[in-house]
């Protein structure tokens, strides 16, 4: 599925994102930045050291990345120029400011790719793996919070979700559509 709005095209695809020729890619992390397991160490193996070294330096400059806020590195070996780290919400049942934090993942992340004139960004579902927040919600609250950043900003020229599994995949197309049919 794939729409345009204003004049960045949103794309839903199946697949891995560390292999996307785009720009930059993002990427679901903790506020420590030490790296984990899921989407964080698979970025990580595929792009090698120098995804560590800068993350190892942001976090003595300035001790992490909270939760709502990206800061941006190298992407080493990928395909992909940057690696924009975002760390999402944990889930604690969407009355503790899941969807603002979740949101504010999405205009950090579109700040920085503004910043570093990066045109093509590729994300991940944030949130929904091990930090537990529903797919369902998260789609719609990605969706709107893309749709708002590109509605006011000019300069990303595409915005792509890759998502890894079916279930997920399903959903974040379901809210494409649904948007579009707003739209």
């Amino acid at each position: 599925m794939e729409m345009k709005i204003n004049r960045t095209l949103f794309t839903v695809v199946q697949g891995d994102i560390t292999t996307q020729d785009v720009d930059a890619i993002v990427n679901a992390a903790n506020a420590s930045l030490l790296g984990g397991g899921g989407l964080d160490g698979a970025i990580r193996r595929a792009g090698g050291p120098a995804i560590s070294e800068e993350c190892n330096d942001i976090r003595a400059y300035r001790g992490g990345c909270p939760p709502g806020q990206a800061v941006i590195t190298t992407g080493g070996y990928l395909p992909a120029k940057y690696v924009i780290h975002t760390v999402g919400p944990k889930w604690r049942g969407g009355n503790s400011g899941e969807p603002e934090t979740l949101a504010s993942c999405y205009r950090a992340s579109l700040t920085s790719a503004l910043n570093f004139h990066i045109k093509t960004i590729a994300f991940p579902s944030i949130g929904t793996g091990t930090f537990g927040y529903p797919i369902e919600r998260a789609a719609v609250t990605a969706l709107k919070a893309i749709k708002a950043f590109v509605e006011e900003h000019e300069g990303v020229e595409e915005v792509r979700f890759v998502l890894f599994d079916d279930d997920t995949y399903n959903c974040y197309d379901g809210a494409l559509r649904e948007l579009s049919v707003k739209t």
